[in-house]
């Protein structure tokens, strides 16, 4: 079974910034492409970045990509998500998931992806 951890989460002052981390095993980071995600309260989940498991392209929703980083750190069998400049709107639970699909504007779960029980993120004052 395909296990992720994330973690980083927390409250943040608007303006502040945060780092998440998506823990998984290495044999997972390189056989899956893995995505963040959010939901926020009464809201549907969305898709916010992701990155390939073979070259390590970086994909962005449109929307973040101004204020988001993804990166994966190979010491930490991770995948880094970095949010710059948070807004209230940004407060959500963050997921990270395997299998994941990846384009410009592009951030998709499989059906059958793998996801972890996600990080809650606060921003506010």
């Amino acid at each position: 079974q395909v296990q992720l951890v994330e973690s980083g989460g927390g409250l943040v002052q608007p303006g502040g910034s945060l780092t998440l981390s998506c823990a998984a095993s290495s044999a997972i980071l390189d056989s899956y492409a893995i995505g963040w995600f959010r939901q926020a309260p009464g809201k549907e989940r969305e898709g916010l970045s992701c990155i390939s498991s073979h070259k390590g392209g970086l994909y962005y929703r449109d929307s973040v990509k101004d204020r988001f980083t993804i990166s994966r750190d190979n010491a930490k069998n991770a995948v880094i998500l970095q949010i710059h400049s948070l807004k209230p709107e940004d407060t959500a639970v963050y997921y990270c998931a395997a299998d994941v699909s990846c384009g410009p504007n592009l951030v998709v779960a499989a059906p059958f992806a793998s996801w972890g029980r996600g990080t809650q993120v606060t921003v506010s004052s």
